[in-house]
């Protein structure tokens, strides 16, 4: 039984009844699904600082990891202003990671610690073009070669695995290469990597489970400063992270996961919503399972247009139903254009209309499926003389221990230079992200979703993705397609499935 306190019960006013029962929850395994604006932010720190500030954890051994820089930082900021000291450690997994290796590294090896490698892309291009003895090969390919063996390493698949499992699943290997030769290059990338003492992304969590497995001292040097864990984001989870976690944890119970299943949208890098499904079977039996189904971000127009986007659902069991709680606001918009160029310039110009009516280019996000769509819009935007900031998709997870999403604009801004502008965004880049006013252009066919697959899981990983841009929206959300790419074009679209 949890003493309350005056000090302790103010941290967990004002929250809702699940929130509240989310926030003093404080021990054995908890799961919370938390749906798009629910609050789960504010209840996962206010969990957090009401178990340190009544005692019954430890602020020392209390680590809170997460997904991105940015996520890891509010979520310090809002731990701070709530009373908690410093000593509880929110980073991402590959923060927490890289420090643990760091406090044991000289007991294990007296060779210098090695450092991450600067340009992957370049060492990857090196090592194809060596190992298939040409030139051949565009950065395109060599992105999709790295990012092929970046999938090895975080699906947990030994490079000698790598052509069975192609052939069981049916997995074609980047760059027009044959599994056994894609192996090859693997194998060259490693040896190129160990002879220069470097190490990349990835190796950090694989070293931190070589050195939990085999190493007993240190393994239990690390867990000691881990008496109760937070993992954010759960549906996003690889087979690697779940196997470190896993280790950190070490038997300890003392675990809360916290993600939304619906917002699952990097499977192609790994990640997956079985380890969030599964948790109540892994960790059985809970000591609690709350969901957080509130949306306080979005209008019900917003709201019911997302829960619409995922009522056909092959697994919609799986999913929360919002529930608004904001009232009014204006209609989700719907409009379709000649072309792209058009419908470009229709979104920079419906912007500019509501800027010059009052409202803040800050508050503007457009979003799109990839980042080709970026060019047309732009040069719409530059043509109303509207500012903006760019936010391209920079590969799953690649901001965790910088943010590649921040562009040069947005950084000086953080030091108090330049206005802010519209945000021009892919929906992978946005998650996490809200506005009081989104465009998600390119709504057809072939675009979204991307390459109009049949039923099945591509299809699923698509519709998800379209909620997430759908939930992105505070109150107003305008969906829109071109009928055709250009005036040229024979080719006629057809709206999304989605709308």
């Amino acid at each position: 039984m949890v003493t309350m306190d005056s000090s302790a019960e103010a941290i967990v006013q004002g929250l809702d009844d699940a929130q509240l029962a989310a926030a003093t929850a404080l021990h054995g395994p908890v799961r919370i699904i938390a749906g798009a604006g629910a609050g789960k932010t504010r209840t996962v720190t206010r969990r957090i600082a009401y178990a340190c500030a009544t005692g019954a954890w430890d602020p020392s051994r209390t680590l809170a990891v997460t997904f991105s820089v940015k996520a890891s930082a509010e979520m310090r900021a809002r731990l701070g202003s709530l009373g908690v000291s410093g000593e509880v450690s929110a980073s991402t997994f590959h923060s927490a990671a890289l420090q643990q290796l760091h406090e044991v590294w000289p007991d294990i090896c007296e060779a210098p610690f090695p450092h991450l490698i600067r340009e992957p892309v370049r060492s990857v291009d090196w090592c194809l073009r060596r190992v298939m003895n040409t030139d051949q090969f565009a950065d395109a390919q060599s992105r999709a070669v790295l990012a092929e063996i970046n999938w090895t390493k975080v699906s947990l698949i030994a490079p000698s695995d790598y052509p069975r499992v192609c052939s069981a699943t049916h997995r074609q290997p980047p760059a027009g290469l044959e599994p056994e030769r894609f192996v090859d290059v693997i194998e060259e990338y490693e040896r190129e990597k160990t002879a220069r003492g470097e190490i990349d992304f990835d190796d950090i969590l694989l070293l931190a489970c070589h050195i939990l497995d085999d190493f007993e001292e240190e393994a239990a040097r690390i867990r000691s400063g881990i008496g109760w864990l937070t993992v954010d984001e759960y549906q996003d989870v690889s087979p690697l992270q779940h196997r470190l976690l896993s280790l950190w944890l070490n038997g300890n119970r003392e675990v809360c996961v916290v993600g939304d299943p619906a917002q699952t949208i990097y499977s192609f890098a790994g990640a997956s919503s079985y380890d969030l499904l599964g948790f109540a079977d892994e960790f059985a039996p809970l000591s609690a399972d709350i969901d957080l189904g509130v949306d306080y971000r979005s209008t019900p127009q917003v709201v019911s247009c997302a829960n619409r986007v995922l009522a056909a659902a092959e697994n919609r069991e799986d999913y929360l139903r919002l529930t608004a709680v904001r009232s009014g606001g204006p209609r989700v918009s719907k409009t379709t254009y000649d072309d792209d160029e058009q419908e470009a310039q229709g979104v920079a110009l419906r912007i500019a209309r509501m800027i010059a009516q009052g409202a803040n280019p800050a508050d503007f996000a457009v979003l799109t499926r990839i980042n080709a769509q970026h060019r047309l819009v732009c040069r719409a935007l530059d043509g109303q003389g509207l500012r903006y900031r760019v936010r391209r998709d920079s590969g799953w997870q690649h901001s965790a221990l910088y943010d590649e999403g921040q562009s040069k604009q947005d950084a000086l801004q953080a030091l108090g230079i330049g206005a802010p502008g519209v945000t021009l965004s892919t929906i992978h880049a946005a998650k996490g992200l809200e506005f009081r006013h989104v465009f998600v252009i390119g709504c057809s066919e072939g675009l979204l979703p991307f390459g109009s697959p049949g039923p099945g899981e591509p299809l699923e990983e698509e519709r998800r993705l379209m909620y997430v841009g759908v939930t992105r929206a505070e109150d107003t959300l305008h969906l829109s397609y071109a009928r055709r790419k250009d005036p040229s074009s024979a080719m006629l679209r057809t709206p999304s499935r989605f709308l």
